[in-house]
């Protein structure tokens, strides 16, 4: 396992499945509380959501590492805050003592950029792993600056992979199969997704445990739900019965503007419960922590944008059970 340096500028088996008849009913101050199933208390704060806030515990400390949960960083509509999302939030999650690998499957290597990884000088990436090479994963392996973080680097050799694979057998589960010799070490893999719905993303899709979608607080954005609906539904039929929709988490909110209320009241009235109660708000300090090549969380620990994708980590651990 290498070491990064600094480089130039509910989720549960059980969440239930997006499909496109289901519809899903609108949160009240009725709604279940957590896992509980205890109704949200009267006078409790509204979030950004428009749903009452329910109150989530700080994590328990974890007793032993391993069997780890795989979550697809999914949306084929690209701008909607993947990349920084993967980042932060695999960061807030190692904060609270899991241990975390983050899976760079972007050709653009974004991912890896954002952590200060001069990606385009590393001879060894996921692309190695992909494409049958004898390339062992702790040898692609990286540690960040992040305490209980690691990195499976991309750079731009991988988008020759979806033309490697086409004609290997099982092409489709060859992530999944690099992965397997290393998901005993973590509680968490985040898989970070190109914006499209090609080989690299089925292939992410199949090994995942769910999928969790950033979506940018905008219309563009809902329209593109259904066509990743459908590219969901067809791997989980084919490939992946265990692969189920873990949450939608909304980006880029400005609550002072009528359109992002809107587009979040729609979300919200369509997914009910899969829609995290933590929204990620616009604001400049994101793209300085990307240019830093570190999570918000340490380069602007107690930032709004920090905050968010902590309070987002307690509600992924807690829906999770890990």
């Amino acid at each position: 396992m290498t070491t990064a340096s600094a480089a130039e500028p509910p989720i549960s088996a059980g969440a239930q499945p997006l499909t496109g008849t289901q519809s899903y009913p609108e949160a009240s101050a009725g709604a279940l509380w957590g896992n509980g199933g205890e109704p949200a208390p009267d006078g409790a704060a509204l979030g950004p959501t428009g749903r009452p806030l329910r109150a989530v515990p700080d994590p328990p400390p974890v007793e032993r590492h391993g069997d780890a949960l795989i979550v697809a960083m999914c949306n084929q509509k690209g701008g909607v805050g993947k990349t920084t999302s993967t980042i932060n939030l695999g960061a807030a999650l190692a904060e609270f003592g899991r241990r975390v690998l983050l899976v760079d499957l972007d050709p653009q290597g974004a991912l890896s950029a954002g952590l200060g990884v001069a990606h385009h000088d590393l001879d060894l990436t996921v692309h190695n792993l992909l494409i049958g090479s004898k390339v062992s994963i702790e040898d692609v392996l990286m540690e960040t600056r992040v305490e209980n973080m690691d990195l499976l680097p991309s750079n731009i050799d991988l988008s020759a992979a979806e033309i490697q694979l086409v004609n290997e057998v099982g092409r489709e589960q060859t992530l999944g199969r690099a992965l397997g010799p290393v998901r005993d070490r973590y509680d968490y893999i985040l898989i970070d997704c190109q914006p499209s719905l090609g080989l690299l993303t089925v292939n992410a899709l199949a090994c995942s445990d769910g999928v969790i979608i950033p979506m940018e607080c905008e219309y563009f954005s809902l329209r593109g739900l259904a066509l990743l609906n459908d590219t969901v539904e067809k791997v989980r039929d084919r490939l992946n019965p265990r692969l189920s929709l873990y949450g939608i988490v909304v980006t880029m909110f400005d609550a002072r503007l009528l359109h992002s209320r809107q587009v979040m009241s729609r979300v919200v009235e369509v997914f009910g419960d899969l829609v995290y109660d933590t929204a990620i708000s616009r604001t400049v300090r994101f793209p300085d922590a990307s240019v830093a090549g570190e999570p918000i969380t340490t380069w602007s620990p107690k930032s709004g944008g920090a905050e968010a994708y902590r309070a987002m980590a307690r509600e992924v651990i807690h829906r999770s059970g890990r």
